[in-house]
């Protein structure tokens, strides 16, 4: 296990990209295979869009890893974080470390992200997407997204995790990412099963209905065990979901500039 995370360490960031696109891949050729929605729309400008909001997550994301890598070595040159006072195995940290940073970094973050009003405007454009495939999932503005790594950064600090359980973490949120947000239909007991643990492609659709309550309900990311301890979790008939948000003009889901800007406008 630890020579499995001292390799995670290191990883070169062309794996990363790697990965991303690996796991962005076979969700896609999923939707095509077993698609949950059948519908009309311009694809490639969906797709450029969505993609564009990838690029800036990508620079975002290398910006604060840069800085993670530095504080991390600080902290474990003074021992510094929760793991330097507990003496435990590395795969009950690893554990921890995946239940702490889902509870702090992407359910409390995204929870915000939907009840605070200022960081709702930004998160609107998410929410947006009138046709939620795995593309979606990385569909974040950047003042959105600078927000979410704000928390994990602090997360990671506080625990004092190795940039190997960071590693770890960071790759199981990109598959988790875009299977949850991918346009598939699992079989419906098999859904509704795993979804009693994890955060599954159903459970997640109802987070993307169009108005409340289900807007905001399910905020988790890998374990749906936080809205469920904290009762924000929903299941119901995927087929009553209707994408998008009405905050936000729908004909002008993909267009790039709207999205962008729209979200520092006064109301």
């Amino acid at each position: 296990m630890e020579s499995f995370l001292n390799y995670l360490a290191s990883l070169p960031d062309v794996y990363k990209v790697l990965w991303l696109a690996l796991c962005l891949s076979i969700a896609s050729i999923a939707e095509v295979l077993i698609p949950l929605v059948h519908s009309n729309y311009d694809r490639w400008k969906h797709l450029r869009t969505n993609l564009a909001f990838l690029f800036t997550t990508i620079l975002i994301n290398a910006l604060f890893s840069l800085i993670l890598v530095n504080l991390l070595a600080t902290m474990a040159s003074y021992e510094l974080g929760l793991f330097y006072l507990i003496d435990l195995p590395v795969w009950i940290e690893l554990i921890l470390a995946l239940l702490i940073l889902d509870l702090l970094a992407q359910y409390t973050i995204h929870y915000l992200l939907h009840n605070v009003r200022w960081l709702w405007r930004f998160h609107q454009v998410h929410h947006s997407d009138t046709h939620v495939n795995a593309t979606t999932g990385t569909r974040h503005h950047p003042v959105d997204y600078f927000a979410r790594e704000s928390f994990t950064l602090v997360t990671v600090v506080l625990l004092g995790a190795p940039m190997g359980i960071y590693m770890f973490y960071r790759l199981l949120t990109v598959v988790c990412t875009y299977f949850t947000h991918s346009n598939i239909a699992l079989p419906a007991k098999a859904d509704r099963l795993l979804s009693y643990i994890i955060v599954t492609p159903n459970a997640h659709k109802f987070h993307h209905h169009y108005k409340m309550p289900w807007t905001n309900r399910n905020y988790g990311n890998i374990f749906s065990i936080w809205d469920r301890i904290f009762r924000t979790f929903v299941y119901d008939n995927v087929n009553k979901i209707q994408y998008g948000v009405d905050t936000m003009d729908e004909k002008r889901s993909d267009s790039i500039t709207y999205q962008l800007t729209e979200p520092f406008k006064s109301r």
